[in-house]
């Protein structure tokens, strides 16, 4: 079956604890409704961009490490779900799902 990727998308002056009650509980709903549906394989969310560390291969051979997000965006990938479904139509209700959860854009992308 197809697995495909829904990542949640944050402003980069999104602020985590802005998150209430009602919103923490819909997403923990949401993940017992995946997993009841046998849907959700893998779920994280991740800390914010100023935590990453960017690892750039360099033309000696060696690699480079600096702190920060490899890209700078306008937003980043705040959490995700990989989710196995018969098709793009049932992940998309999934994302959906998510969207409204999360009350944030959601990305539903098929892996290879």
């Amino acid at each position: 079956m197809p697995q495909y990727l829904v990542a949640i998308h944050r402003p980069n002056a999104y602020d985590p604890s802005t998150e209430d009650e009602a919103m923490t509980g819909e997403i923990r709903a949401l993940n017992t409704a995946m997993s009841a549906a046998g849907v959700r394989v893998f779920v994280g969310g991740l800390r914010l961009p100023d935590t990453a560390r960017a690892l750039r291969p360099q033309p000696d051979g060696e690699v480079l490490v600096t702190d920060g997000p490899y890209l700078e965006t306008k937003e980043y990938i705040g959490g995700f779900w990989v989710l196995e479904t018969p098709d793009l139509d049932t992940a998309l209700d999934w994302g959906r799902k998510a969207a409204l959860a999360c009350r944030a854009p959601v990305e539903v992308r098929p892996f290879f």
